[in-house]
C-alpha cells in the first residue's frame, strides 16, 4: 500500500494576521488587521503600500521578530517566532537599516556575521556578489549610503537562504547599483530562492515580482500578478490635433469606447480596449488625412494602478490613532 507524502508547505503562509500597538480601545492602533497571504516557493513576491499601510509590521511578524496579536504565520512550515531555531538558519533578512558597528571594516563585519550564521558562505564570496569585494578593508562608517545597503544585502546572503526578506532593498542606491541588485535578485530567484520584498519603487516591483499585494491600513486590498492588478485599469492614448483652421475647423472625434479629456489641442483617451480604440482612431485619422501629433498609446502602469487603488482605499473614513501611526510602519 502506497502512502502519499504530505504536500510541501508554501514558503510563507499567513492567515488572519493581526498586530496591535498599545492598549485595547481607541488608545491603541491596529497596524495589521486580519491579513491573509501566501508566497509560493521559488517566487518573488512584492508587498506594496503607502506609508503606514503595515508593510514593515507584517514583515517583522513573518520574519519572527515579534509574535502576532492574533492569527498564524508559517515560514517553510514552521512558526517563525515560536520555532525560531528551525526557521532562522534557512532565511536571510535585509532590514531597512543594518546597524552594523561603524568602526569595523567591511571584512570584519562579514566575519562577525558569518560567526553567527549556520553554514555561512565565504565572506569574500558574499561581498563579491554585491560588488563590495574591493571595499573589504574600508570601515563601515566610511561607506556611502548605497554601499551600506549593499553590505546589508551581503550579510543577508551569507547563509544561502531558502527565503530572503528584503525591506526596501534599493533605498539609497544609484541607478547602476540598483540595476546590479536587480540582476542579483533575479539570479537568486532563478536558483530557487524565495524572495519577499517591500519597496516604494513601483518600477522595482513591476520589473521583479512574480506576484504582489497592495496593502492599505493593515489589509491587502488587491493582489495577483502585475498584469492582473492593472487589468481593470484603463489604457491611455494621447495625441495633439492640428490647429482648428481651414478643413479641420469642424472636425470632431468619432464615437469611441473611451473617456475623453482635453487640454488645448492635446487630447487624452482612457479606454478598456486599447487595440480596438487605437485602430478606430487611426482609421479616422487616415480617412481625414490627419496627422496626430505626439501620438502615445500605452497600457496602464503599476504606478497608475497603485495610485488609483490607494485613492479608492483612502476614501475609507475609518479613524486611526495618529500618535501611534509612526510606530505602525
Amino acid at each position: 500500500m502506497k502512502h502519499s507524502s504530505s504536500p510541501t508547505p508554501p514558503a510563507v503562509e499567513v492567515r488572519g494576521l493581526q498586530r496591535r500597538y498599545g492598549p485595547a480601545g481607541s488608545a491603541g492602533f491596529d497596524a495589521v488587521r486580519g491579513l491573509d497571504l501566501t508566497v509560493r516557493r521559488g517566487e518573488l513576491f512584492a508587498l506594496l503600500g503607502t506609508n503606514g499601510a503595515g508593510k514593515t509590521s507584517t514583515m517583522e511578524l513573518i520574519e519572527g521578530m515579534a509574535a502576532p496579536t492574533a492569527g498564524t504565520v508559517r515560514v517553510l512550515g514552521h512558526d517563525p517566532h515560536r520555532e525560531r531555531a528551525a526557521v532562522r538558519p534557512r532565511i536571510g533578512i535585509m532590514l531597512q537599516e543594518g546597524g552594523f558597528p561603524s568602526d569595523l571594516t567591511v571584512a570584519e563585519t562579514g566575519r562577525t556575521w558569518a560567526g553567527l550564521t549556520s553554514d555561512a558562505r565565504p565572506v569574500d564570496e558574499a561581498l563579491d556578489l554585491v560588488g563590495l569585494l574591493d571595499r573589504r578593508s574600508v570601515r563601515v562608517k566610511q561607506l556611502s549610503g548605497g554601499e551600506r545597503r549593499r553590505l546589508d544585502l551581503a550579510m543577508a546572503l551569507l547563509g544561502r537562504p531558502e527565503v530572503l526578506f528584503l525591506d526596501e532593498p534599493s533605498t539609497g542606491l544609484d541607478p547602476e547599483a540598483r540595476a546590479a541588485v536587480w540582476r542579483l535578485v533575479r539570479e537568486l530567484r532563478g536558483q530557487g530562492t524565495t524572495v519577499l520584498l517591500t519597496t516604494h519603487y513601483l518600477e522595482e516591483a513591476e520589473e521583479l515580482a512574480d506576484r504582489l499585494a497592495i496593502m492599505h491600513r493593515g489589509r491587502v486590498v488587491t493582489g495577483g500578478t502585475v498584469a492582473e492588478v492593472i487589468a481593470d485599469r484603463p489604457s491611455r492614448i494621447s495625441f495633439e490635433l492640428p490647429e482648428r483652421q481651414g478643413r479641420y475647423e469642424h472636425l470632431a472625434l468619432p464615437p469611441l469606447d473611451a473617456e475623453v479629456s482635453s487640454e488645448g489641442r492635446r487630447i487624452t483617451l482612457r479606454t478598456p480596449r486599447l487595440q480596438a480604440t487605437l485602430t478606430e482612431l487611426l482609421g479616422w485619422a487616415a480617412h481625414h488625412e490627419l496627422a496626430l501629433g505626439g501620438l502615445d498609446a500605452r497600457s496602464a502602469s503599476l504606478e497608475e494602478a497603485f495610485l488609483a487603488i490607494a485613492a479608492e482605499a483612502g476614501s475609507d473614513t475609518e479613524t486611526t490613532a495618529p500618535a501611534l501611526i509612526g510606530s505602525a510602519r
